[in-house]
């Protein structure tokens, strides 16, 4: 693909901070995405995406989001209004805060919400999935009034896991410890291992980071289907404008 002389690829955003290693790896994901379309003609820096990133710390609140919903929206509403002005899309680094996707589409920002709702429901049409487990923050588990996924069930049958708390603890220590931390992986694998479901959202974006645990899942990553819808949205071009140096 080649965008022509009178135009500019579509910037996109991401909104980064909760967690501290979710931005990068939805970005880098978008990396990924953004190359295997263009395949063999791929060139490198002259084919990638544009992307403005803003990492907000405060959005950590959102890990008990009934408690901190005022001081997670301020903070919120603060990144998107400094973020929407320079890109065409944007998406947010963290299923938690999807919850937001109501209140985010009433701001009338101008640049289109990719939310991870969409993504899902997108991917069990796709996939004619009919049962999944869900694995998230306590928030998101619950199923209830705080969850970005309270309607999940409309769509598919859903699992929660038994121990909720724990999964809660789990994501928690990735953001506290990172990644790479060794205790990690084996408490993620017991959780996935007590679901009944085949099928396994990871309805959070630090679990993907420790899904490299090998089991006979199927896990999908949630992360990986919205930056999937980033970097084709980033394809689309559009008009360049007088004065116009690259973002807007």
């Amino acid at each position: 693909m080649r965008i022509g002389k009178a135009e500019r690829r579509a910037t996109i955003g991401i909104v980064a901070g909760s967690g501290p290693e979710a931005g990068l790896d939805l970005w880098a994901k978008v990396l990924r995405h953004n190359q295997a379309a263009f395949g063999a003609a791929f060139r490198g820096d002259l084919d990638a995406p544009r992307v403005v990133v803003v990492s907000e710390p405060d959005l950590g609140l959102s890990m008990d989001l009934a408690a901190n919903d005022a001081a997670v929206w301020a903070a919120l509403q603060r990144v998107l209004s400094a973020l929407s002005p320079q890109v065409d899309a944007f998406a947010i680094a963290c299923n938690t805060l999807n919850w937001y996707a109501p209140r985010i589409a009433a701001l009338d920002l101008g640049a289109e919400f990719i939310s991870f709702q969409s993504a899902i429901a997108d991917w069990i049409t796709r996939t004619g999935t009919a049962r999944v487990a869900l694995l998230g923050a306590a928030p998101v588990t619950a199923m209830g009034d705080w969850s970005a996924y309270r309607d999940l069930r409309d769509l598919v049958e859903v699992e929660v896991p038994a121990d909720s708390a724990a999964l809660h603890r789990l994501i928690e220590d990735v953001k506290r410890l990172g990644s790479a931390e060794a205790t990690l992986r084996p408490r993620f694998r017991a959780l996935v291992e007590n679901l009944s479901a085949d099928v396994v959202l990871l309805a959070c974006t630090e679990l993907p980071l420790i899904a490299d645990i090998g089991t006979d899942r199927t896990l999908v990553d949630v992360t990986d289907l919205v930056a999937a819808k980033l970097a084709e949205r980033s394809l689309a071009p559009t008009k360049l404008r007088v004065g116009d140096a690259g973002l807007r």
